[in-house]
């Protein structure tokens, strides 16, 4: 009975001090600031309409081509 006693009071020590270097480990995250995800956002927004433009257009060009190369 005394080593399940002795066992639990090491567990629970143990898991105090993980939940304090959890907490510690949190206060050094740099959170990034709100307008700093807005701004990455639309840059991502703008990148991925101008890529999917792209390559509407480069499907476009290519299917052109293969109607014209098959028509003849």
């Amino acid at each position: 009975m005394a080593d399940s006693k002795a066992q639990k009071e090491t567990i629970t020590k143990k898991s105090k001090g993980w939940f304090k270097g959890l907490k510690a480990e949190f206060h050094k995250i740099n959170w990034t600031s709100k307008e700093d995800i807005t701004k990455q956002t639309i840059a991502v927004l703008v990148v991925s309409v101008i890529l999917g433009l792209l390559i509407a257009l480069v499907d476009f060009v290519l299917q052109a081509g293969i109607n014209f190369l098959v028509s003849l």
